[in-house]
This record gives C-alpha cells, sequence and structure tokens, in this order.
C-alpha cells in the first residue's frame, strides 16, 4: 500500500507557484485529505497560529514549501526580513510536527543554502564547504538551518523530517512582479513588454557570464510528490534538471521565443550573483526514481504562453505562505 494511502497531509504554500502542482502531484498517492493553510488564517510565523492549524486539522504528513522569496534584487534589500520569516516559519513547524508525532515532514530548502563556488556539479555531500553566494546568504542560511533541525530532531527524537533542495523552478503562474521575480519571469516581461513597445534594446543585470539550471514547475512537483512517499532518509537531496545555461544564452532564447528582435544590454554594475549553479542530481533518482522530462525550450514556451495570456494578473508580489521557493 502507498505510504500516503488514507493519510491527512498539509502542503503550507499549497496555494502557490509551486503549491498548486505539489497538491495535484500528491493525489496520485490517495492521500484521504490534502489541506492547504492560507496565510490569512494561519500565519506561520506565529507559534499559536501553528498550534491552531495542527489542532484544526490533526495533519500525519507535512510538505513544507512555504517562504518568503525573491530574486537578486530583492534579497539586496531584505535580507533580514527573509532570514527571519523564512527561519522562524520553518524552526516553529518542525518543532510542532514533533511535539504532535506526526509521521513525516518534507521541508523544501533551496539551492542558494550551497556554498558560493561550489564545485560543478554541485553534490549534496559539498553543501558545507563553504559560505553561500552573498546577494542571497540570509534565504539560504536559514533554509540551511532547517536542515541542520531536521538532521537533530531524526537523531534524537525519531522524526522521519526530509529536506529536498530544488534548482531554480519556472513555469506558468510564475512570480512576474518587476521588483521581486526571478530570472526567467524577469526576462519574459522585460521582453514581451519591450516588443509591443517596439523598444530597441532591453536592459539586464549582470555581465550574462553566470549560469543556471532550472527545473520545470510540474516536474519540481512530481519530484517532491514522489519524495514524500518514497524517501525517509536524513541526507539532502538535489533535485534539477542536470542541465546548465548561461544567462546570457537563456535571455537570447527568451527574446527569440518572444519575437523581441531589439539589443540586450549587460548593466555590469548589477551583480550576477553565483557565478555557477548546476546539480549532480544522481541521488534523486537512485533513491525515488525522479527524472526531470520537460525540455528546457518547451516549458519556456508554455511559461511565455501563460505570462500573454494573464499579463494584467501576473504582476503581483506572491504573499510569504504561497510564494514560490526558487531563487535567481
Amino acid at each position: 500500500m502507498s505510504f500516503l494511502a488514507g493519510k491527512r497531509v498539509i502542503v503550507t504554500g499549497g496555494a502557490g507557484f509551486l503549491g498548486r502542482p505539489v497538491c495535484r502531484a500528491l493525489q496520485q498517492f490517495n492521500p484521504a485529505q490534502v489541506i492547504v493553510p492560507r496565510s490569512a488564517e494561519y500565519d506561520l510565523r506565529d507559534r499559536d497560529a501553528i498550534r491552531a492549524l495542527f489542532l484544526a486539522h490533526d495533519p500525519q504528513v507535512i510538505v513544507h514549501l512555504a517562504a518568503v522569496v525573491g530574486g537578486i534584487g530583492a534579497n539586496r534589500v531584505n535580507p533580514g526580513r527573509y532570514f527571519y520569516d523564512n527561519a522562524i516559519m520553518g524552526l516553529q513547524l518542525i518543532e510542532e510536527a514533533r511535539l504532535n508525532q506526526v509521521e513525516k515532514i518534507v521541508s523544501v530548502g533551496t539551492i542558494c543554502s550551497y556554498p558560493k563556488f561550489t564545485e560543478v556539479p554541485f553534490r549534496e555531500e559539498r553543501l558545507w564547504d563553504g559560505y553561500p553566494e552573498e546577494t542571497n546568504a540570509a534565504y539560504g542560511l536559514a533554509k540551511k538551518m532547517l536542515l541542520v533541525q531536521a538532521q537533530a530532531y531524526r537523531q534524537q527524537y525519531g522524526l522521519n523530517a526530509v529536506t529536498l533542495l530544488p534548482v531554480n523552478l519556472y513555469g506558468p503562474r510564475d512570480n512576474f512582479d518587476p521588483a521581486s521575480s526571478h530570472v526567467i519571469p524577469a526576462l519574459i516581461r522585460k521582453a514581451v513588454e519591450a516588443r509591443d513597445a517596439r523598444q530597441p534594446s532591453i536592459d539586464v543585470w549582470g555581465t550574462g557570464s553566470a549560469s543556471r539550471e532550472f527545473l520545470f514547475v510540474r516536474d519540481a512537483a512530481e519530484a517532491i510528490a514522489l519524495a514524500v512517499e518514497r524517501y525517509s532518509q536524513a541526507e539532502p537531496v538535489n533535485l534539477g534538471s542536470g542541465q546548465e545555461i548561461t544567462i546570457a544564452e537563456l535571455a537570447k532564447l527568451i527574446c527569440e521565443l518572444s519575437g523581441f528582435e531589439g539589443e540586450i544590454r549587460w548593466d555590469s554594475t548589477k551583480p550576477d550573483g553565483q557565478p555557477r549553479r548546476c546539480l549532480d542530481t544522481t541521488r534523486a533518482e537512485r533513491e525515488f526514481g525522479f527524472n526531470a522530462t520537460t525540455p528546457f525550450r518547451d516549458g519556456l514556451i508554455e511559461t511565455l504562453a501563460w505570462f500573454e495570456r494573464n499579463r494584467d494578473d501576473a504582476g503581483a508580489e506572491q504573499p510569504a505562505e504561497s510564494a514560490a521557493n526558487t531563487k535567481s
């Protein structure tokens, strides 16, 4: 029988960009109920609110996706907020999971927890080899502390706490707010708006030399659901596609797909962020059979089409408990 069959599952952040497809992916394992707490009723920064959530729903499994996130610019402006909110939500949630004898809690961390100059491809064993890239260190370290807590609680209390480390996510329903979006939605918005306004150029942060790996949101959701069902070990697990692209190549591809034919101007006074990001994903394949299946170009086309259809509603920043758990 499926591990999840007949169980009550809480998905924090379940109304967000990643949360909605995760809730759908979990249904293949026949849980009794998938509960999505909303921040207006249950502010996860408030321990009494978390206790009320447990009292109301008595969860057997928790998937913790909720996060306060943004791109490089937002991280530079909000390091204190991003550290505190992300740390306090996770710390209190895991503690209450222990006290309420939850069978399993799966926390979704971030690739930003890796050291700035991690050897590529990133292997989970390298997570503690140095300090994260400075522009997103506060966020990355807050999430990294939840891994420490998960492993400590497993050792002392026997809590089945699992940590996943997804690479940059993208897809329909992403956050396209210029003030807080990540690199793919930011570039899509710039290119589409410049195309429609017949502008001769767009300005993009950095030099274009940094590289990133991207994972389509539905692939990420499938990976998380498989881990909830099949993985119960202490070691963190990378979730990615295993494919790397420079920001310059990415910008060129998005301009091509959007039909913007103008110049890409690089603002080298702005940070590139971490120099390279590309994951070793063999542990996810070995432990719970995950392989990404969405070709990158196809995923971009679908994301671009969604933005074109929903442009009027795509600019609002997502609330904390439903924000996408990704970074650029």
